[in-house]
């Protein structure tokens, strides 16, 4: 760590740069592509305009940010590599940096479910988290607890799916015959071994995974580790800018149930929830908006155990690289839920765009 920190609840060098990603005020735009590959950020960033030349960040964190305009819309890379802390440091970062709406569009690698080949691309509809049951006996066993948990699902951004599923048809190159599925859900989990059904020298009781999932979520088409968080997030973000109300209960300790457990009419009783009523100020101060979606590449097929080859990640990789910066351009944000150009890292400083 080479500068002074302030502020333990949310670390911040004394000119405002975030403690894991490093950025500050104006080098984040409101469009963004976050991916978990160190190169396929790069050869995403050599689509960006040459003017203004593209802005470029990595922190020693970790993380690597790309600012700059896509035919003259201000668009950032964000690479933040892989699992659901790093999704949270990426999204509430970055949400700290940004005045206005932000539109975060995943695109990442994943493993198919369902006879998708490698080289298919995947737009879910929506995603849940399968996680590690941390209470579960892993060593002996239990017959009392369930070793992984699966939470409900939570959808994507309608109109950026359906921009993004456009994009990529108007920029497929000819040669291409990849399959896009849509209307599927993904499943983000906190381990590519355990909680993917993978089998290694670990006891993981695991391995009819895949099928109560397929069982449990008739959609079920993509696994991979990142989409959920993002998901969450989104949908948790409030707009506020005062502090959490503080809330006189103590943490719960008992079993977190499975989707198996949950009533037929799919909704949780509202004993199990707690809803805060926004006050009246709340209400009438606008509130920026946090959009989502994904696209996923398939990389893995769980079924024939086929794997990508190089060749055919580099030629996804420019097809969709491609689909996601036009996607996010198309989508119409007004001017006042922007953040403003001037003093940011993508400012024409008074050139006119083409």
């Amino acid at each position: 760590m080479k500068d002074t920190l302030t502020d333990a609840n949310f670390p911040k060098t004394a000119d405002g740069h975030v403690y894991h990603l490093g950025i500050k005020y104006g080098d984040v735009a409101n469009r963004i592509v976050t991916v978990g590959s160190m190169s396929r950020a790069y050869g995403i960033g050599e689509l960006l305009d040459a003017y203004p030349k593209p802005f470029s960040l990595h922190s020693e964190r970790g993380f690597l940010t790309i600012t700059g305009r896509y035919h003259g819309v201000p668009v950032s890379i964000v690479c933040i590599g892989m699992g659901g802390p790093n999704a949270d440091f990426f999204i509430r970062e970055v949400r700290e940096c940004i005045r206005g709406d932000m539109l975060v569009i995943r695109l990442g690698s994943c493993g198919s479910l369902t006879d998708l080949p490698v080289g298919s691309l995947v737009l879910p509809k929506a995603s849940i988290a399968v996680t590690r049951n941390l209470d579960f006996d892993f060593a002996n066993g239990d017959p009392w607890s369930v070793p992984y948990r699966l939470s409900k699902p939570i959808s994507a951004d309608a109109e950026l799916v359906v921009t993004l599923q456009r994009a990529l048809e108007s920029t497929r190159p000819v040669a291409a015959s990849n399959p896009i599925a849509t209307n599927g859900v993904n499943a983000s989990t906190d381990s590519f071994y355990s909680s993917q059904g993978r089998q290694t020298a670990f006891r993981d009781h695991n391995s009819s995974l895949i099928d109560n999932l397929k069982e449990t979520i008739p959609d079920i088409t993509s696994l991979e580790m990142e989409t959920y968080w993002i998901f969450h997030l989104a949908a948790s973000w409030s707009g506020f800018s005062k502090p959490s109300p503080a809330l006189e209960l103590p943490l719960a300790t008992g079993l977190v149930l499975s989707i198996a457990n949950f009533p037929a009419c799919g909704k949780v009783p509202t004993c199990w929830t707690l809803r805060l009523k926004p006050t009246p100020e709340q209400d009438s101060v606008y509130r920026p908006l946090i959009r989502a979606a994904a696209l996923q590449m398939v990389f893995a097929s769980r079924l024939s155990q086929d794997f990508i080859t190089p060749e055919q990640v580099s030629e996804l990789e420019a097809w969709s690289g491609r689909a996601v910066l036009e996607a996010l351009g198309a989508m119409n944000v007004p001017d006042d839920r922007l953040h403003p150009h001037e003093g940011s890292v993508w400012d024409l400083k008074g050139t006119p765009l083409n």
